[in-house]
């Protein structure tokens, strides 16, 4: 890695992960993007259960069902997140002090668990209330685009899940790496392919195909599209420390457990005409 690198990299901008500090109180940017995540998507997926056309008929899911729900996705999403992060990340060093599983505000979510506790979430919720687990997932799941693109961007705030070192233009070198060398800003990539694509991609499957009336089928769009982006950018973002990379120096964690989300998605999809139609006559 010569100099020509250095002159093409981008130096990192330099943002603070804390916003204001008051006393021991901080308002962070990961904390701030995920409430604007959820609110967001709250406030769509109510737009998507009110839109009566895009259910041919009305959605048997109504817009207080959604307010309702809200607790429920978030306690699966920081409960899965903060579960899957230890079981499938750091185990050992959790065992040694169970206490810093509480420890929320030194980091440590999974997507996959995330993922996992909000689909025990709905599958809960949905049957309480007499609908269709699939059609909340398939609202919840493009409702959700908004949400992990700013999650993204808050990591690269933080300076974390940086990516290889790169001699690309947009290269960006991080201090937190400690080597001075641009690397791949792979959380920017999760952000736009996870996060805006995915979503524009689901908003054209529910608003131009009317996908919404094949309970799995946008859900399991979500899914896969997830998976395939997950798995492209592990080949250029780094593991994490402790796990390292797999099967002999490629293969990655986040690859492993996206295998199974890509094949969930697909039966989802493969399987959506066989189940009732989510709305019912106006």
């Amino acid at each position: 890695m010569g100099p020509e690198i250095q002159m093409a990299a981008i130096a990192f901008p330099g943002l603070d992960p804390v916003i204001f500090k008051i006393g021991p109180l901080a308002l962070r940017w990961y904390g701030l993007a995920y409430v604007a995540g959820i609110l967001f998507g709250w406030w769509y997926a109510k737009a998507l259960v009110a839109n009566g056309p895009l259910w041919g008929g009305a959605s048997r899911i109504l817009p207080s069902d959604i307010d309702d729900f809200l607790l429920w996705a978030v306690a699966g999403i920081i409960l899965g997140g903060r579960i899957g992060y230890v079981l499938f990340y750091d185990l050992s060093a959790y065992l040694e002090n169970p206490l810093r599983i509480a420890m929320l505000w030194q980091g440590g979510m999974s997507f996959h668990g995330g993922l996992a506790g909000i689909i025990v979430a709905m599958i809960l919720f949905a049957r309480s209330r007499g609908f269709s687990p699939f059609s909340l997932f398939d609202v919840i799941a493009a409702s959700c685009g908004i949400g992990l693109f700013l999650g993204r961007c808050a990591n690269f705030i933080n300076q974390e899940l940086f990516g290889k070192v790169t001699d690309l233009p947009w290269g960006v070198v991080f201090p937190a790496s400690g080597d001075g060398l641009p690397r791949h800003p792979s959380q920017l990539y999760e952000g736009l392919l996870e996060g805006l694509l995915l979503f524009f991609v689901l908003r054209i499957l529910t608003h131009g195909f009317g996908k919404l009336r094949f309970p799995g089928f946008v859900g399991g769009a979500f899914l896969c599209g997830y998976a395939v982006s997950r798995i492209l950018v592990e080949f250029v973002r780094l593991p994490d420390p402790q796990l390292g990379y797999l099967l002999g120096g490629w293969l990655t964690m986040g690859m492993v457990l996206s295998v199974p989300v890509f094949l969930i998605g697909l039966w989802a999809m493969a399987t959506a005409q066989n189940r009732a139609p989510a709305g019912i006559p106006a």
